[in-house]
């Protein structure tokens, strides 16, 4: 078998009344031994699902990826994550993003400035409120973007079992790979990546920040959500190869995303996108994407081969994944237990 173990989470999908099902959704992940359950932060909150989901479960861990960080204080989701973190006996995950400057100054009405200062100064303030938390350490943090200074003891929630919060971050480049390398404790890559990308731009990025903070690389975990194309038959894999197609294109559009592309030499393939995008000729945007580049982003494999193909792709390179397909307790239970055996080794 090809490369290393590969932990499979599952991410929760965020359409069809899917609040409800969390409970169900959780304890069949469970029982068929996915290693995690992950949330975004797009419809809803991100925080309320892993609530649910740790009532009633004893081992998956509870991921957000991410929880969107400048449009709450860091006192807020310090408090949120110490809660969720008691709550599962020490299995959150707490994966955060900065969000882009329109979402957090029109829709949040939170300021944006200088993201990267900002979100490691973010960082660095939560660990200030968790040590005083744990360890009744006095609350003084004064940074340029936060200050927190007041932690009454009617306020704190006092010391629990796990104290120790893994915190991970996302982004697309060598700037946050390199603030991941000196202050976190996982990095997630962007689902519109390959293999290249994250050897020749995220690895160096966080081997960089991890030397100047004076510490190993090997600390910091990588997990990413993967695209993939499977089916039954010829028809349900060329619709999905297609529907694959036009994701990638939207993606490549976007010149946050151009660093991607650039790894490949494709960065005029990205303008050619962006030019559509621009005069709103949708149709023809997926027609850019070769076969080459889809092969890049995606992986394609039969259902009964899928997870040898993630594994010789992640092995090695990624420590957890999760899939770009939907997951319904009690549907597909062979082909998810088998895929999360082959991924772990099993």
């Amino acid at each position: 078998m090809s490369g290393g173990a590969v932990k499979l989470d599952v991410a929760l999908g965020v359409e069809g009344g899917y609040l409800r099902r969390i409970g169900e959704v959780a304890r069949a992940a469970e029982e068929l031994g996915f290693s995690g359950l992950v949330t975004s932060e797009t419809k809803h909150d991100a925080f309320l699902p892993l609530a649910v989901a740790g009532s009633v479960t004893r081992r998956l861990q509870l991921l957000t990826s991410v929880a969107i960080a400048f449009s709450r204080s860091p006192m807020e989701m310090a408090q949120t994550a110490w809660d969720l973190q008691e709550l599962s006996e020490g299995r959150l995950i707490l994966g955060l993003g900065t969000q882009v400057r329109a979402h957090i100054t029109r829709r949040f009405g939170m300021p944006w400035g200088r993201p990267v200062a900002r979100f490691r100064e973010y960082i660095l303030a939560l660990r200030a409120i968790w040590d005083a938390f744990q360890n009744g350490t006095p609350l003084n943090f004064e940074g340029e973007f936060y200050r927190h200074t007041l932690l009454t003891p009617f306020f704190n929630p006092g010391p629990i079992d796990h104290p120790e919060i893994p915190v991970y971050i996302a982004g697309v480049g060598e700037r946050l790979a390199r603030l991941a390398g000196e202050l976190c404790d996982g990095f997630h890559v962007h689902p519109f990546h390959s293999p290249e990308y994250v050897r020749r731009v995220v690895r160096p990025g966080i081997a960089a920040g991890a030397a100047e903070a004076g510490r190993s690389p090997e600390e910091v975990r990588l997990a990413t959500s993967v695209f993939v194309i499977t089916g039954e038959s010829r028809e349900e894999l060329e619709a999905q190869r297609e529907a694959m197609r036009a994701q990638a294109a939207f993606y490549a559009s976007t010149p946050t995303y151009r660093t991607v592309l650039e790894v490949h030499g494709w960065q005029g393939v990205g303008e050619r996108l962006s030019e559509l995008a621009r005069r709103k000729r949708w149709e023809e945007m997926p027609g850019l994407i070769s076969d080459e580049m889809l092969s890049a982003f995606a992986v394609e494999a039969p259902p009964e081969e899928l997870g040898e193909a993630l594994r010789e792709r992640y092995g090695g390179l990624m420590e957890r994944i999760s899939l770009y397909v939907q997951f319904v307790p009690g549907e597909r239970e062979r082909f998810w237990r088998r895929l999360v055996e082959t991924l772990l080794g099993g």
